[in-house]
C-alpha cells in the first residue's frame, strides 16, 4: 500500500494512522523505503510512502517480560 505524508507527519504517525498500530511496522516500512530516513524525522508534505502489506507479524510478536 502506498500513502502521502500530510503535513507535520513522522514514519511513526503515518504508520499509525493507516495501519492502526506502530509495533514493528515502522521498522518493516523503513525497510520498504530504505531512502525514507534521508528526510529526517518530519516527512515533506506529498512524500509517497510504501507501508507493509502483511501486518500479521508483527501482531504475531511475543510480548518482552521484564521478570520472570
Amino acid at each position: 500500500m502506498q500513502v502521502r505524508a500530510q503535513q507535520g507527519d513522522t514514519v511513526d504517525q503515518l504508520v499509525n494512522r493507516h495501519l492502526g498500530q506502530t509495533a514493528g511496522l515502522v521498522e518493516q516500512t523503513l525497510l520498504l523505503n530504505p531512502s525514507l530516513a534521508n528526510h529526517g524525522p518530519i516527512l515533506p508534505v506529498g512524500l509517497l510512502v510504501t507501508l507493509p502489506e502483511n501486518t500479521k507479524q508483527a501482531q504475531a510478536a511475543q510480548p518482552v517480560q521484564l521478570w520472570d
